[in-house]
């Protein structure tokens, strides 16, 4: 029974499985040797440097390199560090792993192909793989494949989620269109699971469980992988029966011949970058995330408008969704957010799903905004980016400069409050793009002289004593207004911690959204409510 489900798999599988260099169906035996040594060899580095464009031109690597260049520039900017077979080989097998990792010229030609182009990319790789890969392993565990073969995310797609062959294939693990389907990965107009890491990487994992199923040999399941069962069979066939990856090598398909070296090579790379004189790079990635839940219609924009997240990270963390729509009102779906935000989404989501809802779902008015704010790059057509604000450095009349050094546990925001400057602001005077900052770090802040050495203490506080001034400074500047209350309201005092929806709970019958009508408060107001502030709630 089990020959005949195997036999039935390996017919499905040679008609539709096709992954990252599927190669057409090949019948000519001459055709597979056509190919000499250097035309392949040129291939195979220009495939490497395609890959290397590819992943410098996302948005969270070039924030990356625009930050580690200036003081790695010099230590990376050396000749590359080669060695001899000897140390090739002993380094490979001293890996602990079931999958053989043969060294042969080939192999030697993958690894220091990878070391002459790896300026950035080894560096990068590195850096990315310190957040995809304790996911990939974690799956791949659950499945019983081997951990190694979480580097076939590096030889299909350099670890990017965006990555699209030119036969089609997409993701982190390259599916096609109809395997991505017969392993649950959907894709309509807005969504594409097969740039979803996380689901990708479950069907990886079946794909991967069901071809050792047929082959019981993971150098063949690779190759398989990579060029689909089909051809794997009929090179099989043409060697005469030989089962063995090495064996069939000649009959294989031109890219297929590379795909086995060039994992064996970055097995090795991955495990001995230092020696190369190698170093993560430290990718801007969130080290935590979560995930809530969508259950309406919501747009990048509007999370970004409320919450402050750049636009750019969403996309990140969520490569999935095509147009920047999570289409929640037709099923359930995730949005994952760093941390620190996740739990924002929770106590600001009506104020999300409201904000803005007529631009970004009114047809019309969405294609206008879409042209107005939404060029694309010219350099890769799936990429967006929502035009930003011009940066304003100017420096305003009667204020002084000061020094601050940032502390453990600093974000913009917290600074700019304790200075009462804005995020955009105190990152024009530093020329910084990104939200990450480093311990110890020296920002430049411009104050009111005449209010000057009160700032000036700030440095110097602890974390607690820069919250505390902080809010007794508003309170006093929102009792001192002298606001004129209507007394047929109720009144509320903005005190720490606060947001509307906590406030409406305190209550009956009265909601967050009560509170902006009866106030007047758009959005943008929300965000800027403060401690100290007094609110109308109801009518007396």
């Amino acid at each position: 029974m089990k020959k005949i489900f195997l036999a039935a798999l390996t017919v499905c599988f040679i008609s539709t499985s096709k992954t990252y260099a599927q190669e057409p169906d090949l019948t000519n035996d001459d055709s597979l040797t056509a190919v000499d040594p250097i035309t392949e060899a040129v291939i195979e580095e220009t495939q490497v440097n395609d890959e290397i464009d590819s992943l410098l031109s996302l948005w969270y690597i070039k924030n990356t390199l625009n930050s580690e260049l200036s003081t790695r520039e010099a230590a990376m900017d050396k000749t590359p560090i080669y060695f001899g077979d000897s140390v090739y080989e002993s380094v490979l097998k001293s890996i602990p792993t079931t999958f053989p990792l043969v060294y042969n010229q080939k192999v030697k030609d993958w690894i220091e192909m990878y070391i002459r182009r790896g300026k950035y990319l080894i560096p990068t790789l590195l850096g990315l793989s310190q957040y995809y890969f304790p996911k990939i392993e974690e799956v791949l565990d659950q499945y019983g494949i081997p951990l190694e073969l979480k580097y076939l995310t590096i030889v299909e797609s350099a670890l990017n989620p965006l990555a699209v062959s030119r036969t089609g294939a997409t993701g982190l693990w390259q599916f096609m269109y109809g395997t991505g389907r017969m392993y649950g990965l959907e894709v309509t107009t807005l969504v594409d699971d097969r740039r979803d890491p996380d689901k990708e990487t479950i069907a990886a994992a079946k794909f991967l469980k069901d071809l050792y199923s047929i082959y019981g040999d993971w150098a063949l399941v690779i190759a398989a992988y990579n060029c689909g069962p089909g051809n794997v069979n009929r090179a099989i066939k043409r060697s005469g029966g030989k089962n063995t990856f090495w064996e069939i090598y000649p009959y294989l398909p031109m890219e297929t011949r590379g795909y086995v070296p060039a994992f064996i090579s970055v097995n090795y790379l991955m495990n001995n970058y230092k020696a190369h004189g190698y170093a993560p790079f430290n990718v801007d990635m969130p080290t935590y995330s979560d995930t809530v839940m969508i259950n309406d219609k919501l747009h990048f924009a509007q999370v970004s408008g409320v919450l402050g997240i750049p636009i750019e990270k969403l996309r990140t963390l969520n490569p999935q969704y095509k147009k920047d729509i999570i289409p929640g009102n037709i099923s359930k779906m995730t949005l994952r957010l760093p941390t620190e935000y996740a739990t924002k989404f929770a106590e600001q989501e009506k104020e999300i799903y409201a904000y803005q809802d007529s631009i970004f779902f009114s047809p019309q008015k969405n294609l206008e905004y879409v042209k107005a704010n939404t060029p694309i790059n010219p350099k890769n057509g799936n990429s967006r980016s929502y035009s930003a604000e011009p940066c304003d450095n100017s420096i305003p009349a009667g204020t002084s400069k000061l020094i601050y050094t940032v502390k453990q546990g600093d974000t913009f925001g917290f600074i700019a409050n304790w200075y009462d400057v804005k995020v955009a602001k105190l990152k024009c005077w530093n020329n910084i793009e990104r939200d990450r900052l480093n311990v110890g770090q020296k920002l430049t802040v411009y104050v009111p002289t005449k209010r000057l050495n009160t700032y000036k203490n700030i440095d110097n506080m602890t974390f607690a004593q820069k919250q505390a001034q902080q809010s007794n400074q508003i309170v006093t500047k929102s009792n001192s207004e002298g606001k004129k209350l209507d007394a047929g309201y109720e009144y509320y005092t903005i005190r720490k911690g606060d947001n509307l929806s906590t406030i409406a709970s305190h209550y009956p019958g009265i909601s967050d959204q009560d509170i902006m009508r009866i106030n007047g408060f758009t959005a943008a107001d929300v965000r800027k409510l403060q401690i100290g502030q007094i609110i109308k709630i109801r009518k007396k």
